[in-house]
């Protein structure tokens, strides 16, 4: 255990270093020294590859960590290793020789709207086929209990990185072409540098035969290609799509907003991490009622650290987009939109912990698959009509239906429900909060205004909430607190 806490430890706080890092580069980096063409570019491509990882992948990174435990001795470990580094390969070959015989015909059709992605397409599968044995590799390593540097190279390794080839633009060490292809070359060695960790934690032993259990590896693979695609597409279907209709500048645009929205979901991340093994066991132990209380504890105490954050990007998002260029300005009410969808699957708690421990999970995951067409279907509609606002409504609005069809399952299937009148009454708080701080600004520099008025969102927040009683865990945490400070008994 002592091992399971420091490592989770120190993932959390790498976590949040990559993502102020990422901050940086995504709200003024990329915006000043790489422009919005190229910053479309690379999210397009990064974006591209990322959805076809886990085809590329074939599920092996989570079939690893999942059956590795399974194998009795060395030898079966190693035939496993081998297997789930060698399968992938062999069935990435032919699905990138047939990319490369209808090249011509999808770079084509790729770049109808925008001639500049022709040039650049071949590394889409490159960066996709890094991403996906960067994922493996790491997973080998996990199951040697080693999570901590892996976890360093995707969240920091590789935005600082990015962050250096950025200031390289700045000081004409690089020019922006040059910028796409070294981002290529930034995951290739994040990829070439956890494989070398890997072997170091374990050398490998090459074996070219097939595990014992080969029929359920195989089952589970594909539900993982199924889950971890639907996944990818829903993050990043929209900036593919966006490049279908509209000039590739408005990508950077979208991109912005959706980063910033994003920072809402991120509390969900580490409750999740706790919730996650305790949600199983009161599953596995049939324990209804503390597993009902349990959903509505996780509920409550998202809604409002997820709230909280929301508020203060909401309150602040027009003072925000004062320190980037003003042509980035029609992503503010994207920031809205995608900022709601996420704040809406939050107050679900841990919803899809208990989903994916019923016998029905696999339901779940064609439903998924379901809500991929729909939201290819609402993009097709709406960003013809309205650019990168119609992409953001499309978002919204599959994301929504899906959260609400997961939410109809788990209240009719398992009689499980997560709201109570304390939801409605941090609804309202925080609606009423909105419309006090929104409408006004400080007349200072926009880092003082947005500091300054943070601050009095968090205290007008924090006491309301302490003094209506809205969570009594939050109550119990603020209380302990005050204690330890001795500013009450």
């Amino acid at each position: 255990m002592g091992i399971v806490l420091n490592q989770s430890l120190k993932n959390t706080i790498i976590t949040y270093i990559g993502f102020g890092i990422g901050a940086v580069n995504t709200i003024y980096l990329y915006p000043f020294f790489l422009g919005a063409t190229y910053y479309g570019l690379v999210n397009y491509v990064l974006s591209a590859a990322a959805i076809i990882m886990p085809l590329l992948a074939f599920g092996m990174q989570n079939t690893l960590v999942k059956f590795f435990s399974q194998c009795k001795n060395e030898n079966e470990e190693n035939r496993f290793l081998s297997f789930a580094v060698v399968l992938p390969l062999l069935l990435s070959i032919p699905l990138l020789l047939i990319c490369w015989y209808f090249y011509n015909d999808i770079a084509v059709y790729l770049s109808r709207e925008n001639k500049i992605v022709k040039s650049y397409l071949w590394i889409i599968p490159f960066i996709g086929l890094c991403m996906a044995y960067f994922e493996i590799f790491y997973s080998w390593a996990r199951v040697q209990m080693h999570s901590v540097f892996g976890n360093f190279i995707k969240e920091v390794g590789l935005r600082l990185f990015s962050l250096i080839s950025l200031l390289g633009i700045y000081y004409n060490w690089i020019n922006v072409e040059q910028f796409v292809y070294l981002t290529a070359a930034i995951y290739f060695v994040a990829f070439l540098v956890t494989m070398l960790y890997a072997f170091y934690l374990k050398k490998p032993s090459l074996q070219l035969t097939i595990p014992h259990n080969s029929k359920d590896i195989l089952v589970y693979t594909f539900f993982i290609i199924l889950s971890g695609g639907v996944a990818n597409l829903l993050l990043d279907i929209d900036k593919i799509m966006l490049n279908q209709y509209i000039k590739i500048e408005n990508i950077a645009y979208y991109s912005v907003a959706t980063y910033i929205a994003l920072v809402i979901s991120v509390p969900s991340r580490a409750m999740h991490q706790i919730v996650y093994p305790i949600t199983a066991k009161l599953m596995h132990e049939e324990k209804h009622d503390e597993l009902n209380d349990l959903y509505k504890k996780t509920s409550i105490n998202l809604q409002i650290v997820g709230g909280y954050v929301m508020l203060c990007i909401f309150v602040n998002i027009n003072q925000l987009y004062e320190m980037i260029p003003p042509e980035y300005g029609g992503g503010i009410y994207v920031v809205f939109m995608i900022g709601l969808s996420k704040y809406f699957d939050l107050i679900l708690g841990n919803n899809n912990a208990i989903i994916f421990n019923t016998k029905y999970y696999r339901a779940v995951l064609f439903l998924g698959v379901v809500l991929v067409f729909l939201t290819v279907a609402l993009n097709m509609i709406f960003i013809p009509l309205y650019g990168i606002l119609g992409s953001a409504f499309a978002t919204l609005l599959s994301i929504t239906l899906y959260s609400l069809a997961k939410l109809g399952f788990v209240v009719k299937r398992l009689h499980l429900y997560p709201f109570t009148n304390q939801t409605l009454y941090s609804l309202g708080l925080t609606f009423i909060l909105f419309m006090l701080f929104y409408f006004w600004d400080f007349p200072f520099n926009s880092i003082i205004a947005i500091c300054l008025k943070s601050i009095l969102v968090s205290l007008a927040y924090v006491y309301l909430n302490y003094r209506f009683v809205i969570s009594h865990q939050i109550n119990e945490v603020i209380d302990g607190l005050l204690k330890k400070f001795k500013i009450i008994k």
